[in-house]
């Protein structure tokens, strides 16, 4: 259906007519681009994450060009979450068609203006991104919160990526292919359970989840790519980064403000961030200079909120990650040393390692334990597409080490780890693991009933 078609047989909203005016003027020194922004009354950047509704007084999409601010697309009730293709000819957005819609995933032709559904169901759809291979990555709400998954841009193909009790939403696509994704630290927690907002990896597949990096503790969240590499997000008050020489994030010195989330990094050197400042009460547009030390102003709307800001402008196209799942069943880790930790060194020596999982109702079921070898490795084959953790036990079967969030292996999927939460910095020792001397047959922890310790220990 054409945007003339929808125009023609629904009314637009006063209020979307009325978001037309009331803009401050964009300053003179702007660079010429355009954007489009979401506008809403009220904007909660976590509430999503905790299972919620980001914009409970409904939202737009605008579009801000040669100093003018018009809406993107109308017939709507609602519409959020611009996510540009890769050429700069199409837009993902998250639609309301009716106030008592769920929010679903639709595709806007910035050529000839039509719009499609692309995905939609009983629940909430949103945040979608582009991938390559004409895919796109987006969250489902479930009775567990979030989810993420990937379809094909025809709606057909969906493919769940993640496998938690807790919400997960996309929030960028990382150059070389992998989805930066938003969740509570520990992985698998619910926020309204202790969790604090932290960034994580998975490839398109769902494989190879991990943390970013892991100096965890502060909430982190709206993460972009810029063209250098680096990682920028906030901590809601301040700017940081993550850098490939670094394990830990880096500060970044901008003004004191309230952000709402991701920057956008223009081609003049600036950034254009969506913030509060002062005595504001809602986020506005504004442009910084990282170096300065104040920001300039955009754009500001009395009674909204200003965020989302995307360029409406080609872009590189990430790698294409091809998926290297086998068809099985279950997956395979084989963790090189779990005595090493960022956590310091043990309380004793790991003698066993058990395997637990998280059932449909939220109770965790010990699977099985595997013997440690004396260098700390271990081989397992663990159920795919559950919620799993391990815990590192001494000679008396007592824990040492456990993992407070669970994590998912897809199946299929054949992975190792350096240690027990050791951190992407720590790079494996040149040696043949003690386990794989012994056996190349992974100990079976995947709940078969077939002890995998000697003696059923």
């Amino acid at each position: 259906m054409t945007l003339l078609s929808r125009a023609l047989s629904v009314s637009v909203p006063t209020s979307l007519v009325l978001l037309v005016c009331g803009f401050g003027v964009e300053s003179a020194h702007q660079p010429a681009i355009q954007v489009i922004v979401t506008a809403a009354p009220v904007y909660l950047p976590l509430a999503a994450v905790r299972g919620g509704e980001r914009f409970p007084k409904g939202a737009q999409l605008m579009l801000v060009r040669d100093h003018l601010t018009t809406p993107l697309i109308e017939g709507f009730t609602a519409t959020a979450d611009a996510n540009v293709s890769f050429d700069g000819k199409k837009c993902l957005l998250s639609v309301k068609e009716i106030a008592s819609d769920k929010w679903s995933v639709w595709e806007f032709n910035l050529d000839d203006r039509s719009v499609r559904k692309v995905i939609s169901g009983d629940t909430d759809v949103i945040r979608p991104l582009y991938l390559p291979g004409d895919r796109l990555v987006y969250s489902r709400y479930t009775t567990h919160g979030f989810q993420m998954e990937t379809a094909k841009l025809d709606g057909s193909g969906a493919l769940p990526l993640t496998y938690m009790s807790a919400s997960a939403l996309p929030e960028t696509v990382l150059a070389d292919g992998r989805i930066l994704f938003q969740a509570g630290f520990p992985l698998g927690t619910d926020l309204d359970h202790g969790a604090v907002p932290e960034l994580f990896l998975v490839y398109s597949d769902g494989s190879g989840v991990e943390s970013y990096r892991c100096d965890h503790g502060t909430p982190r969240w709206g993460g972009v790519q810029l063209a250098s590499g680096d990682v920028v997000f906030t901590h809601g008050s301040k700017l940081a980064r993550f850098t490939s020489p670094l394990a830990t994030e880096a500060p970044i010195a901008a003004p004191r403000a309230e952000y709402a989330g991701a920057v956008v990094e223009a081609e003049s050197d600036r950034w254009l961030m969506s913030a509060r400042s002062g005595n504001d009460l809602h986020y506005s547009l504004k442009w910084w200079k990282p170096g300065m030390p104040l920001m300039e102003n955009i754009i500001s709307r009395d009674g909204e909120d200003l965020v989302q800001p995307v360029l409406l402008a080609p872009r590189s196209r990430p790698n294409h990650h091809p998926t290297a799942l086998h068809k099985w069943d279950y997956a395979n880790v084989l963790a090189l040393d779990a005595r090493q930790s960022r956590d310091g060194a043990m309380k004793g020596t790991p003698v066993t390692v058990r395997l637990e999982e998280l059932d449909t109702n939220g109770n965790a079921l010990t699977l099985g334990a595997a013997p440690v070898e004396s260098d700390g490795s271990f081989f397992v084959k663990v159920p795919g597409d559950r919620p799993i953790r391990f815990t590192l036990l001494d000679e008396k079967g007592a824990a040492i080490r456990k993992e407070h969030g669970w994590f998912w292996m897809r199946n299929g999927e054949q992975r190792y780890c350096v240690g027990c939460h050791a951190g992407p910095e720590h790079a494996p020792e040149n040696r043949v693991p003690a386990v794989l001397l012994r056996t190349t047959t992974p100990a079976d922890l995947t709940g078969s009933g077939q002890s995998a310790v000697p003696g059923g220990q």
